[in-house]
This record gives structure tokens, sequence and C-alpha cells, in this order.
């Protein structure tokens, strides 16, 4: 499987800047005004990972191709989006696409660049962002459910009984300004859901974009007021330093900065905790292959590699 992660937040806070440096690319226009990125951009990155390349090497392996992951990069929200201020619902839709969601907040200090709330509160920076994303969700339940209620007449279906039970438990959620994800539901409950392409039940981390030498005690989950979601820090700024040097001179650079690993390195593992993915190898001497899996599959792709060893035994 291909992961894909959607890079979102308010305009200004760093989104492009960022994924231009974790695709070492320039697709992104990073400028100083709100909404320079209009359709989204998408980037394709081989995940950074030393052990398929031994495992070549063991295997003397003609070919080495590594896992990957698409970074989209979406126009910035602004409060109000999901009735369509900004640039509206139509890049709202554009994160139902994607496995995950990185939203991308602002902690950085820079008079040059404009914060279109003029303030730098990464707290407030998610509330604004959630609340679109709650809002956009809880029209499309709203509609959804009184449209089932409408249509149940009579006896109602066990099927139609549990898609109401179901819409109730979501709508419940975000009425009460929570993301849909937070709520229990059954596994008949997420059979219905799924379908929903809800854009809070997506999984979530919280990435900010930090200072070049940040205050760390300032930036714990719990000062910045992110709690619910995993918390990675980066320096946007300092990932696109990085990533206008070649590799080599990228590992001096961070060895001299103190740095043990990239903001890609973070964000990638983050990910895939975030999503139970893990890393899954295959080698030989035609090839050595990293897959990403999820980690309840893992069985069913060691029965394969099985069945692959007795075939070439036989």
């Amino acid at each position: 499987m291909s992961l894909s992660l959607g890079i979102v937040g308010l305009p200004n806070v760093g989104k492009s800047t960022l994924f231009n440096a974790l695709t070492r690319s320039k697709l992104a226009d990073a400028q100083n005004y709100p909404f320079c990125t209009i359709e989204p951009n998408v980037g394709i990155v081989e995940v950074p990972d030393e052990r398929v390349h031994k495992l070549a090497i063991v295997s003397q392996s003609k070919k080495v191709i590594p896992t990957a992951i698409q970074f989209v990069d979406i126009a910035g929200l602004v409060k109000g989006a999901s009735e369509g201020a900004g640039l509206g619902n139509k890049f709202l839709s554009h994160i139902r696409e994607v496995d995950a969601i990185v939203q991308v907040v602002r902690a950085f200090s820079d008079n040059n660049i404009i914060h279109v709330n003029n303030k730098v509160d990464p707290a407030d920076d998610v509330s604004v962002i959630n609340l679109e994303l709650i809002l956009a969700d809880l029209e499309s339940i709203t509609k959804r459910y009184n449209k089932t209620k409408k249509d149940a007449k009579g006896v109602v279906p066990k099927e139609v009984q549990a898609e109401i039970v179901a819409l109730e438990k979501v709508k419940a959620a975000l009425e009460a300004g929570k993301r849909a994800i937070t709520a229990e539901y059954t596994e008949d409950d997420m059979l219905i859901i799924r379908d929903l392409h809800l854009l809070t039940m997506k999984p979530m981390m919280y990435v900010v974009n930090v200072d070049e030498t940040p205050n760390s005690e300032l930036l714990t989950p719990k000062a910045l007021g992110l709690s619910d979601c995993p918390v990675v820090l980066v320096s946007a700024k300092l990932e696109s330093e990085l990533a206008d040097l070649s590799l080599e001179e990228g590992k001096e650079y961070m060895v001299s900065l103190d740095m043990t690993e990239s903001g890609l390195d973070k964000i990638i593992r983050a990910g895939y905790e975030l999503l139970g993915l893990i890393t899954y190898f295959t080698s030989g001497e035609p090839e050595t292959r990293a897959w990403t899996v999820k980690k309840i599959h893992l069985r069913h792709w060691l029965l394969v590699s099985f069945i692959l060893i007795l075939l070439k035994v036989l």
C-alpha cells in the first residue's frame, strides 16, 4: 500500500515550504500571502530506510526498490471555510482523498510573514482548522441523517436502523465540537461510517513549525494545547536548507546541529505509528523491495513469502 498524507493548515503557516522541503522540490508556491496554493500539489518521496540497502548487499540484489510515501499540499483553510469562506468547500474535498492529515501549525516568529489572524497561537490555529472540519462533516452527516430518517417509514429494516444509530453517534460527537474519530463505535457502526468519508474520521498529527533554535520547554504538547493527536516539532526553514544540500552534505549539517533525524524521518515515523503501519521486506538476487503494510496484515505477507520460498525450492 502507498501512504498518503495531506498537509493542511491556515494560510502562511509554512505548509508549502514544508512540502517543498520534504519532497526536495519546488512544486508548491511558497509566497508571503494567503492562498498562494490553489490546486493541491502532490509529491512522492522514497521512505529513508538503511535496512533495505543492507539486505540488498547480503542478497547481492540487482535492484533496490524502497517503499514510498505521498504528500499532498492542500490550500490553506480559514475560519468559515465550511461555509465557503476563503477557497471554500472545494478544498475540503481534497482532504477526503488522503489516508491521514498532517495539520501544520505555526510557532515560529517572523514579522515579515503575515499570519492570517495577526497572532502566533498554535492552539488557536488548531481550533480554527478542527472546527471547520467538524462543521463540514456535521453538514454532510445532518443531510444523510435527515434523509435516512425521512425514508424510514413503517417497519424499519435492521440495516436502516443500524445506519440511524451509527449516524446519531457521529452527529452527537460533532455537535459537541469533537472530531468523529473520538467517539466509540461498534464494528457494525464502522462498516457504515467508513463509507461516509468523513474528514474528522481521518487519523491526524500536528506538525508544529518552529524556529530554527526553538525553546523546547515552551513547545511541549501540553504547553501548546495540542494533546489530542501526536505532535511533531519541525523547522520548515531548516528542512528547506537541508533539501538544498546533497544527502552527504545534509548529514554533515545535521551533525553540526546535533540533529539525530530529519523532519521527514519524524513525520514518516509518526505517520506509520498513526496508521498502524510497518515496513516489510522481500529480498533476493533479482531485487530487494520494501513494502508498507498494516501490522494486522503481516501474517498474510509471511504466508506469501513462505509460498514463494517453497516454489523456488520445488
